[in-house]
């Protein structure tokens, strides 16, 4: 059985997370609407508007970034941080890293803030796309224009540089750490084995690439950008290439917008274009409807740490919580 409890946002829907278990909703007007047990809480985290936000790792707090130039930290209690400033800069990149430190960036800006407060600068020449942490180790992966640059934070060691013509934008390391993959300006992800440095293109898709989710035990990537959910094969020597990608959650005409994997289950939550929400296994394609069609298209998936809660949101500020 699927039940959905529907709410009402006053604006795009930027991210969703589980916040010890409490559903939080951070919105492009600059406010997140968390749920606790006394009720619902709209907190302001932005004075304008709030441009990029995740959960950190510990699961405790949502991380938040604005055009007010700030990075803010909102916790499960509803206490509100300021972590970082930028003055006229609109803070639109960000990751959550181990040991309670993050990462911020706007332009071609990439900064480290750790957890005693102190922030290093790793900017680049060229525009950055996207930041992301490896599993292990204070290392951070910063997609660029023409390729990507793996960064020690805590040494001084020169970066890896990582090459491919274009622009590149979100980013993200397989839950091994084998492997780094980007989403790119055209319709395509790219990919390096790290081990070696070998390219990994992953082509055919008819719209851009701007949502992926790794799967339990990392074995797929489940990606957007297509009318169906499509999954690259991470097992193996060469990861996905010589190997189909699996489809699942396939529409004539509609475009999946966001993907979000169950954390201990091979099954992938998959929003579209016109706000409809499903659940497919990868094992036979077997497809649930979680959530019929609704105003905005899909913007924010997020399960919680339990797999049994997913909180979904869209571009027109519709939200809610679906449980299994």
């Amino acid at each position: 059985m699927v039940s959905v409890a529907p709410l009402d946002l006053s604006g795009f829907v930027v991210a969703a997370a589980f916040l010890k278990g409490q559903p939080a909703f951070a919105s492009g007007d600059g406010a997140v609407l968390l749920l606790t047990d006394a009720g619902e809480r709209r907190i302001r985290l932005h004075d304008g508007g709030l441009l990029v936000a995740c959960r950190t790792l510990e699961g405790d707090a949502l991380l938040s970034g604005g055009d007010d130039g700030t990075v803010r930290r909102l916790g499960a209690d509803g206490t509100v941080e300021t972590l970082a400033e930028m003055p006229r800069k609109w803070i639109d990149l960000l990751a959550a890293g181990p040991q309670g430190s993050l990462a911020f960036g706007s332009g071609r800006s990439a900064m480290v803030r750790q957890a005693d407060g102190s922030v290093k600068d790793f900017s680049q020449a060229r525009a950055v796309g996207g930041l992301a942490f490896a599993p292990k180790g204070l290392r951070l992966a910063i997609a660029r224009y023409d390729g990507a640059t793996l960064q020690f934070v805590n040494t001084a060691a020169a970066p890896q540089q990582l090459e491919w013509k274009g622009a590149h934008k979100d980013v993200t390391f397989s839950p091994d750490g084998k492997y780094l993959v980007t989403t790119m300006q055209e319709n395509a992800l790219h990919g390096w084995r790290l081990s070696d440095g070998q390219d990994m293109r992953m082509t055919g898709y008819p719209g851009k690439v701007r949502s992926m989710s790794w799967s339990a035990k990392g074995r797929y990537l489940a990606t957007s950008g297509a009318n169906a959910a499509i999954l690259w094969p991470f097992f193996g020597k060469s990861g996905p290439m010589g190997q189909q990608p699996l489809q699942l959650g396939a529409r004539g005409d509609q475009m999946v917008t966001r993907v979000a994997c169950l954390p201990d289950e091979d099954v992938v939550a998959i929003g579209y274009q016109d706000g409809l929400v499903l659940f497919a296994r990868f094992s036979d394609g077997e497809e649930l409807l979680a959530r019929r069609p609704g105003a905005g298209a899909v913007s924010a998936l997020a399960w919680d740490d339990g797999g049994t809660r997913l909180a979904f949101g869209t571009e027109a500020g519709e939200a809610g919580l679906i449980s299994l």
